[in-house]
């Protein structure tokens, strides 16, 4: 073929694309190429919601549990009218003091509590004994598989223990089913509930990718990497040479023992640090970030954790009530609306009217009062009206108004 034609077509071809690599070597010396790659995320299960989010991430840890202590922390008390109800109430509030041998009531609770916050799902089985219930205990919900019938609604519990699974499911002379199912709100599923940690799970493994980052930062004694260019003569370093810097590298000047180790350079050798820093990257405005975003998941004000950045509350004890008031009475309401709804039967009542004891809580403290004296200079009610508004039974002889608050009215 004419040499023209080959020049020909070579003008006219389409060049090939170039395939990058690690270490490229020139007559000047050698460079790194780093490209951004796919980032790993978690994967999104109740084992590594408990792994990577609760075990190894200090601000999620924080949230579970300010949220299970303090949701434990709220004493329950009987709403109930009647004197049977009160008396089954009674006996089941006993029972949740002193649920098991092995743990008191506010353990029980908190254990149920952080369960379903890391899963989703809380399950409390009971124990019992010709019907009635004698014992409380938290299941871990890992070990729990739910067990449906035909239209897809549970009939049964599997629950795995030292290898073996052990079915759960109410027998035909027992009042209420063996397990109390306490979930979080899913749009997925109709039995199965979602974790807040799915919805901060990226959060998560940023700052926890952010933390392993700054413990290798000062494994290599607290300074960024840099480069080794060959600026002697002779063309570049042959493979033998490079294979020997790097291995000399790795073994005489890296890892935290060799930390602030001279380097001795030879033969044409240069050092370049490079010049990105945690402060250029941001590094920790992105942890402060991704903390925000975990906290805002659970419902936990950023303030209560010690996280600097955008505080919406005016004060620590305006972000503590708000925390109560959003995020731990919600969740105590449920717990006792499901606890009364599930125990009733076995007592022999249709529902144990348990609620939460706000009376009764510290944090409330300033609006209780400021609601007494408003209702305490109501003169316009009496004194069993005013008792009832409170929460207070009523008084034989208190259906008439008080003469020296009306007196102050005209």
């Amino acid at each position: 073929m004419p040499q023209w034609l080959n020049r020909l077509r070579a003008a006219f071809a389409r060049p090939k694309t170039p395939v990058p690599t690690e270490h490229k070597h020139t007559a000047c010396g050698f460079f790194e190429l780093h490209t951004l790659i796919t980032p790993g995320w978690s994967p999104g299960n109740a084992h590594a919601f408990a792994r990577e989010g609760f075990a190894a991430n200090p601000v999620a840890y924080r949230c579970v549990m300010m949220i299970a202590r303090a949701v434990a922390a709220v004493p329950l008390k009987s709403a109930a009218n009647r004197r049977e109800a009160e008396e089954a109430a009674q006996a089941a509030l006993a029972l949740l003091r002193r649920p098991n041998a092995l743990q008191s009531g506010r353990e029980l609770v908190e254990a149920l509590i952080a369960h379903m916050l890391i899963s989703g799902n809380g399950y409390l089985r009971a124990t019992l004994i010709d019907g009635e219930p004698v014992e409380l205990h938290a299941l871990d919900p890992k070990r729990v598989d739910i067990i449906t019938d035909q239209a897809g609604w549970p009939v049964a519990w599997d629950y795995e223990v030292s290898g073996r699974r052990i079915r759960l499911k109410q027998g035909a002379d027992d009042p209420i089913a063996p397990v109390m199912h306490l979930r979080q709100f899913s749009p997925f599923s109709d039995i199965e509930g979602l974790s807040p940690f799915a919805a901060c799970a990226r959060a998560v493994d940023i700052h926890n990718a952010a933390a392993a980052w700054s413990k290798a930062l000062l494994d290599n004694a607290a300074r960024p990497s840099g480069a080794l260019i060959y600026r002697g003569e002779g063309g570049g370093l042959s493979p033998d040479q490079f294979a020997r810097l790097k291995e000399e590298l790795q073994m005489a000047y890296a890892g935290a023992q060799n930390a602030g180790r001279p380097l001795v350079l030879e033969g044409g050798l240069e050092w370049m640090p490079l010049s990105h820093s945690p402060k250029d990257m941001e590094h920790i405005e992105m942890r402060h970030a991704a903390a925000r975003e975990i906290a805002l998941a659970f419902g936990v004000p950023p303030m209560l954790l010690g996280i600097p950045g955008d505080n919406t509350y005016s004060n620590f004890a305006e972000a503590n009530r708000a925390f109560w008031r959003m995020t731990v009475l919600p969740l105590a309401r449920r717990f006792a609306e499901h606890l009364g709804m599930w125990l009733a039967p076995a007592f022999g009542v249709d529902d144990l009217s348990l609620e939460p004891d706000t009376d009764a809580l510290e944090v409330y403290a300033p609006e209780r009062e400021a609601r007494w004296r408003q209702v305490n200079e109501s003169a316009f009610l009496t004194t069993n009206e005013k008792r009832t508004v409170l929460g207070y039974p009523p008084l034989p002889d208190g259906d008439a108004l008080q003469p020296e608050l009306m007196e102050e009215i005209s």
